[in-house]
């Protein structure tokens, strides 16, 4: 076989390594390291991608014509599919009128010759992109079978080439934003398999997301019938330890596709094919574990194509990365059994993924509540036992709650409210005869709760709430006011006290911001219940009315502050015509340089003084704070500047709720004075703390944000002095480090420069303290670039998933796939969706889908289809006709903010993002919990 150096135009399967992906594509890569590992691979050899740019490139004859249409590919919208498709098809004809060069044609004939005389070969399409977590290059392009004589060969690999410019590839790289000048394509050419039968093999299960559960699809003849799809296969489950088949289910397998003599393939039509199994179980079983050893080679799930030879002999022809499963917390190999986690991050309404700091920094978050109810935390850096991670996302270990009876009774119910269907779900699993109860009492729950409630006066801020209301309040004003003070280190304080006080911060100052005001709203939800149970059942419709306009609710005043701003911005024709004339990019370069009109400028940096803390996914303290980005705020006032129509107001709007909400109340404590003057003086009290109370559910996260700010002020300073030692390219990339890895950055920059020791502490104590908790030997300062660099890509890759299991076992199975959550039994409308109740009322209007707030459109009237909401959407529900949410209970941030402001809300909608689109008109019933296309 020809060499292995980049310039040859062909390069033997044998001399392929893992590495090599940029030459040989990620097909043709995977096959290398098959063989290199002595598995039964077909011989064959790789057109190296330099065979393609050789015909296509500078030096052919196509060169210009493909220049102009990457050119116009790169120009194109990449939702214009009709353009995108038409230049696709015009790539196609460029490609296939390039002649291949003759020294390319002549390596093919050598590599043909070397495998036998006239033999047929199966030539494949191997890429070179990767696949990402929301979606797979797989099955993008050709795939020519029992192909036989060179020139046929060379006409395979023309045609191959020629399908990297397919629509469906076009187009898929256009909304991922991949340069079309920068695509190359590999051509695997294998000797052809004449199988007795074929399939594909999963290493885990697809459906479940079970690790260590192989899953088969055979077919009798060729694989092709079973990779397009074109018959219904034998499908077994198989224990790939123990070779144990698992599940069986016979397919129809009505046709088969077999190789014709001299070339080509034709289908033969089978009508009794389903009458017994292509495999038997012991072949099932060999090919399960054969799965197994190739997926320990790849250190991760696989799907794998293979074929059974006539002789009996079992060849593997692919076997690439499972792209759709989501990733099993790292901590869950280091702990015995089946363990069942929760997604911490979908329960804060969070599902984009977390920065590496912002990680770091919820982990020591984490590791002070677990201290303060009195648990062991031996390295808070590295979070408290329950705490995991997994596709940058935060979860928690629920094992001891699922074997509790008391867990078992709270956590479902505290998640009924907050995200409907962790509940739902959590529910299901604690039906699973291995999660079975070991604890029936609550003796070793309350060895921890009690402390930490007495600890933080929770009992006293309870009682005050009962029995003193107003001095209550005042109180978690006062408290509010002082949470804010003394958070930065003095103005000298080098980088590493900076990280010192970072971690202080974090450890010490954060957490007491929850169960210091928590009680409060807790106390006014528990009002509103008991003020439910005095009136009678079935009064939710009724107590929802309650709960609109509520006061003392930070997000709603916020939210209206902006709008008092947008009135401001509506009454200077100067600063109207400049958010008329700019986009919300533009308009925040201009502010960050002072140049928006005096009205604009000043009114946005008023703003910026009370909330530029806040920001979108604002717990993450790697996400840019609106004070340093003020591009979403900016889109929503362009927002509010379209709202024509002055009943619709917000301030109007939250004024009528207000009056409808008290109107309701002297109703309600009407009807129950009825049954008794008793009664009705317990409503009255029950509800007037329920209004008193409940909007205060929105301050500990506010509090809590203008802390993790103040983190985030802090590490960018620290971040910019390893931008300056030339640690890392830029200060921001201390975000995509960990706070042990920040801290190494520094012990090396200062010892570089030669003193360490006086920036540090002044004394060797100091010194050998910094290396113990950095490490002296940490990466050098290119490694950290290189660290970042992956990390940064990472991160983009996990932005691109769209599904995050909320619930998750050690085993890698998501309990919510074994049965679909929420509302039972068959839609009453067809195309309904059902959800859980949030906010009253009904409205009809077109849909607006947002993933992401920041520059989001929305008209006013329209609903806002979201995956889930935080402090950062509320500024759209102002304008928002309704609000549909993936995520969520009635009590989740996004329901009650829908509530105070009067507008129609269903959360907890599975999958509402990709099942509704923009523009398509809906019907929300809040109180019902649907949403009606029409």
């Amino acid at each position: 076989m020809p060499g292995t150096g980049a310039s040859q135009p062909i390069l033997g399967l044998a001399d392929i390594g893992a590495a090599m992906v940029p030459l040989v594509g990620g097909k043709a890569a995977n096959l290398g390291v098959l063989t290199a590992a002595g598995l039964s691979v077909p011989e064959g050899f790789c057109l190296t991608t330099e065979a393609y740019r050789h015909a296509t490139g500078a030096d052919g004859p196509v060169q210009g014509q493909l220049s102009e249409l990457h050119a116009a590919l790169k120009a194109t919208a990449d939702d214009d599919l009709a353009a995108l498709a038409a230049l696709a098809a015009r790539a196609r004809e460029v490609v296939l009128s390039a002649p291949v060069p003759p020294e390319t044609v002549e390596a093919i004939e050598r590599a043909y010759v070397a495998l036998g005389d006239d033999v047929p070969v199966a030539v494949r399409s191997s890429a070179t992109a990767e696949d990402l977590p929301s979606a797979s290059f797989a099955g993008q392009q050709d795939t020519y079978l029992n192909v036989v004589g060179t020139a046929s060969v060379v006409d395979a690999a023309r045609n191959c080439w020629a399908s990297l410019w397919t629509d469906r590839a076009v187009s898929y790289r256009a909304s991922r934003g991949i340069d079309p000048a920068a695509v190359a394509l590999a051509v695997v050419v294998q000797r052809m398999v004449d199988a007795t039968a074929a399939g594909v093999l999963f290493t885990a299960n697809p459906l479940t997301g079970r690790r260590q559960q192989a899953v088969i699809d055979a077919g009798p003849g060729l694989g092709e019938a079973v990779v397009s799809g074109a018959v219904n296969p034998d499908h077994f489950v198989v224990d790939p330890v123990t070779g144990t088949v698992l599940e069986r289910r016979l397919g129809d397998k009505r046709i088969a596709v077999r190789p014709v003599i001299g070339g080509g393939t034709r289908t033969v039509v089978s009508p009794n094919g389903g009458a017994a199994a292509c495999l038997t179980d012991r072949q099932a079983g060999e090919l399960a574990a054969l799965g197994l050893q190739v997926e320990n080679i790849f250190g991760a799930p696989q799907d794998i194509e293979w074929a059974i030879a006539g002789d009996g002999r079992l060849w593997l022809v692919q076997s690439r990365p499972i792209t759709t499963l989501y990733p099993v917390p790292e901590r869950a190999a280091a702990r015995p059994g089946l363990r069942v986690y929760l997604c911490f991050s979908l329960a804060q309404g969070l599902t984009r993924p977390i920065t590496p700091m912002g990680l770091a920094a919820l982990r020591v978050i984490a590791s002070s509540v677990a201290r303060a109810a009195r648990f062991d935390v031996p390295e808070p850096r590295n979070g408290p036992s329950p705490y995991a991670e997994a596709g940058q996302r935060m979860y928690f270990d629920l094992t001891a709650v699922a074997r509790s009876a008391t867990g078992r009774r709270i956590v479902p119910r505290v998640f009924d409210v907050m995200e409907a269907r962790s509940a739902t779900v959590l529910r299901r699993v604690f039906e699973d005869p291995r999660f079975s109860v070991t604890r029936r009492t609550p003796l070793g729950m309350l060895r921890h709760v009690v402390p930490a409630a007495v600890h933080a006066r929770v009992p006293e801020t309870l009682l005050r709430a009962l029995f003193r209301p107003a001095a209550a309040l005042r109180r978690a004003n006062r408290l509010a006011r002082g949470f804010g003070d003394s958070l930065e280190p003095p103005a000298d304080a080098t980088p590493l006290q900076r990280l010192d006080h970072t971690e202080h911060l974090l450890g010490a100052r954060i957490f007491p911001v929850v169960p210091a005001i928590l009680p409060l709203p807790a106390l006014g939800f528990a009002a509103l219940a008991l003020a439910g149970k005095l009136l009678g059942d079935g009064r939710w419709d009724d107590l929802q009315v309650v709960l609109r306009g509520l006061p003392n609710n930070v997000t709603t005043e916020m939210d209206l502050e902006l709008w008092r701003l947008a009135r401001v911005i509506r009454n200077d024709g100067e600063s109207r015509a400049a958010m008329a004339g700019r986009g919300p990019a533009a308009l925040a370069v201009d502010y960050r340089s002072g140049d928006l009109p005096s009205e604009l400028q000043a009114g946005v940096a008023r703003f910026m003084g009370q909330y530029g803390h806040r920001a979108v996914a604002e717990i993450d303290v790697g996400m840019p704070r609106w004070s340093e980005d003020p591009t979403h705020i900016l889109g929503v006032l362009a927002n509010y500047l379209r709202l024509d129509d002055s009943s619709l107001a917000p301030d109007v709007q939250f004024s009528n709720a207000v009056e409808e909400a008290e109107a309701s109340v002297e109703r309600l404590v009407a009807e129950a004075r009825g049954r008794g003057r008793l009664r009705g003086a317990a409503v009255r009290a029950a509800l007037r703390r329920a209004r008193m109370f409940a909007g205060l559910r929105e301050l500990p996260k506010y509090l809590l944000v203008v802390r993790l700010a103040a983190v985030r002020k802090e590490l960018w300073l620290v971040g910019r002095a390893l931008a300056d030692a030339g640690v890392v390219a830029r200060a921001d990339d201390v975000f995509f480090l960990d706070l042990v890895e920040a801290r190494a950055g520094l012990v090396q920059s200062s010892n570089q420069a030669g003193n360490h020791a006086g920036n540090h502490a002044g004394n060797q104590a100091g010194v050998k303290a910094a290396n113990l908790r950095a490490g002296a030997d940490g990466p050098r300062p290119a490694d950290f670039r290189a660290l970042v660099a992956r990390r940064r890509a990472a991160y983009a890759q996990e932005l691109e998933r769209r599904h995050v299991a909320r619930v998750l076992l050690s085993d890698g199975t998501e309990p919510e796939r074994l049965q679909p959550a929420g509302t039972q039994g068959a839609p009453a409308v067809p195309g309904m969706l059902a959800g859980s109740p949030a906010s009253a009322g009904t409205v009809s209007a077109p849909a607006r889908v947002i993933l992401d707030p920041v520059g989001a459109h929305l008209e006013p009237g329209e609903i806002l289809v979201a995956p889930s909401t935080d402090p950062g959407w509320t500024p759209l529900f102002l304008t928002a006709g309704g609000l549909v949410m993936e995520m969520g209970g009635p009590n989740s941030h996004g329901a009650v903010v829908a509530r105070e402001y009067g507008i129609p809300a269903v959360v907890g909608v599975p999958d509402a993002t990709l099942r509704l689109s923009t523009g398509q008109k809906i019907t929300v019933d809040g109180g019902a919990g649907t949403v009606v296309p029409w």
